[in-house]
């Protein structure tokens, strides 16, 4: 990859680690999808350029979106995890049962 394209993206990824709140003072927001296309990219960065940094941007956020979306939004009436485990317990496994097991809780 040329130095100016590897650059800009990660300027770019940068950016979204500030603006999503996985860095800097924004609380955390997560949205899946691009969550996802952005654990690609720092993966991808990180086998570029080697820089651990990148592995534990990617690693970090999977945590953050574990547990902002393993849990019950603060406008629903349910609160814990949506695996509906005991706090300790969900804390382990935040996304235990998977989302095919809760479709019929939307």
């Amino acid at each position: 990859m040329a130095p100016a394209s590897l650059s800009m993206i990660t300027g770019i990824m940068a950016a979204f680690a500030d603006f999503t709140g996985r860095s800097g003072e924004r609380s955390p927001r997560r949205y899946l999808g691009t969550d996802a296309f952005a654990f690609c990219n720092y993966l991808e960065l990180y086998r570029q350029t080697t820089n651990r940094a990148y592995l534990n941007l990617a690693q970090n956020l999977v945590a953050q979106i574990h547990q902002v979306l393993g849990r019950h939004r603060a406008d629903d009436d349910r609160r814990g995890w949506i695996s509906g485990l005991a706090e300790e317990e969900g804390r382990k496994h935040p996304i235990a049962g998977g989302a095919q097991d809760r479709q019929g809780d939307a």
